[in-house]
């Protein structure tokens, strides 16, 4: 990858059982995402394993982002169970199951602070 991912761990192992958020980050980085982090969300909550936030340049930057994450899903086999937020583009969410993909512009994740809520 050419920017590398921010991996934030609960004391666990990153990425343990989860073989396809590799997938997802080279998807991001490809499609040129920016200040990419992953949460590992395991000892938190129940909804999920890991949180990628990711951030892009603007709407249309947002939405090709999660739309390449879409792709990559369906390409490798993982059901795709929720796309929230396409309609704006500040901040759209792709639920993969074990991995949740928040893409946001950066003045949204600002005004959020999903990492200082997820992981304060």
């Amino acid at each position: 990858m050419g920017q590398a991912a921010v991996v934030i761990r609960n004391g666990r192992d990153a990425f343990n059982g989860c073989d396809f958020l590799a997938d997802v980050l080279s998807s991001l980085d490809a499609g040129k995402g920016a200040d990419i982090k992953v949460l590992d969300v395991r000892n938190k909550t129940s909804i999920t394993d890991y949180m990628v936030i990711a951030s892009g340049t603007s709407e249309r930057h947002v939405c090709s982002l999660a739309d390449r994450i879409v792709d990559k899903a369906r390409e490798i086999g993982v059901r795709t169970l929720s796309l929230e937020g396409k309609a704006s583009g500040d901040w759209v969410l792709v639920d993969l199951g074990e991995v949740i993909i928040h893409v946001m512009k950066p003045q949204t994740r600002e005004f959020y602070q999903l990492e200082k809520l997820w992981m304060g």
